[in-house]
């Protein structure tokens, strides 16, 4: 009941043309907005990322509604120096993938729109445990795929089966991480590299050194191998973000002052990272937590982002995250959940 009213306020707010009104009333002074692939056939790639038609769309509309698409660093000098009602956008990519360069880096020139980058070492090097690419492409080239590891096994000719099994695997690894090593034999025995496929989709050393030079292009850190962090001890989490650091300092002889949680929820990072990260010598560090930020005393080790892309996210549904619209809506059924309740007692 809850979710249908909340989805049917949205669709209203969206049909009447208030998004840009609700979003002046309750968006945050800032957005910090998180991409992973911007892929040009979304489908083909399951539609994991981001398409380009979405992509574009959410520049444009941000110009539009007249938020500003700013650096992270200039971001955050704003919302210190300036308490007015301007709004700021920041662009975010997870993980260094190549159509970053190929794909959204012209999109993004012509908008005039700085980025972040967070890389982690093992996407360069090679070296990452993708298990979410091999896993696409386990399902991309199987009509019937076994997961051992899960015990099950998916009937997947269609495309909407794949991208409903796919989806099950990764929310099944998302509830524990350690699950992600119990799929390298049926890597195997599919055939699958991970290796090879950190070629085909991740930037190299050489391809990000020159982006690091791209006067839109920001790099930070992202872990040296992707690790859930909280599922490591401390001198570990500690090594993880700090060795990334160095190598990626070493590697573009930059700074690297921002960082971002590997897949960043309340199970993959917590207080003590963010105490880490503090420690370490960062300036922000960015969680998967959906939200926007409120103001310059928002805490810059645990700040929100909001994601774009994915198999269900349309042009609406991002209008309506940006907007505030969501948020309010919660708040108003959490309200007359309470005010009932009152009532009842």
């Amino acid at each position: 009941m809850k979710q249908a009213l909340k989805h049917s306020m949205i669709h209203l707010a969206h049909r009447s043309g208030l998004v840009p009104t609700l979003c002046r009333i309750f968006a945050g002074r800032a957005a910090i907005l998180m991409f992973h692939e911007i892929q040009q056939d979304h489908r083909s790639e399951l539609t994991t990322g981001t398409s380009v038609a979405l992509f574009e769309h959410s520049l444009n509309w941000l110009r539009q509604v007249g938020w500003e698409i700013v650096s992270f660093d200039t971001c955050l000098e704003r919302l210190t120096a300036d308490p007015g009602p301007c709004r700021y956008a920041v662009i975010t990519f997870d993980d260094g993938y190549r159509d970053n360069l190929a794909t959204a880096l012209p999109i993004l020139e012509r908008n005039n729109a700085p980025f972040m980058m967070y890389v982690p070492t093992g996407a360069l090097t090679r070296t990452l445990q993708s298990w979410w690419l091999g896993l696409r492409e386990l399902f991309r080239i199987g009509d019937a795929v076994t997961i051992d590891a899960m015990g099950m096994r998916f009937h997947c000719p269609e495309f909407h089966e794949k991208v409903s099994g796919l989806n099950k695997v990764i929310e099944w690894i998302h509830q524990d991480y350690h699950r992600a090593e119990m799929l390298a034999s049926t890597f195997k025995k599919a055939g699958i590299s991970l290796s090879a496929l950190n070629e085909a989709y991740f930037l190299n050393e050489r391809e990000l050194q020159k982006l690091s030079r791209h006067p839109l292009a920001s790099i930070g850190g992202h872990t040296v191998s992707h690790a859930a962090l909280s599922a490591l001890d401390t001198p570990s989490a500690r090594a993880e973000m700090a060795d990334n650091r160095c190598y990626l300092e070493q590697l573009l002889q930059l700074p690297v002052r921002h960082f971002a949680y590997p897949y960043g929820g309340s199970k993959a990072c917590g207080p003590r990272e963010a105490h880490l990260a503090k420690e370490i010598g960062f300036l922000t560090a960015v969680t998967t937590r959906s939200g926007q930020v409120s103001d310059s005393k928002s805490d810059r080790f645990a700040l929100p982002r909001v994601g774009v892309g994915g198999p269900f996210d349309t042009t609406t549904r991002f209008e309506v995250r940006m907007s505030g619209i969501q948020a309010a809506a919660a708040h108003m059924l959490q309200m007359r959940s309470f005010t009932s309740s009152a009532v009842e007692r």
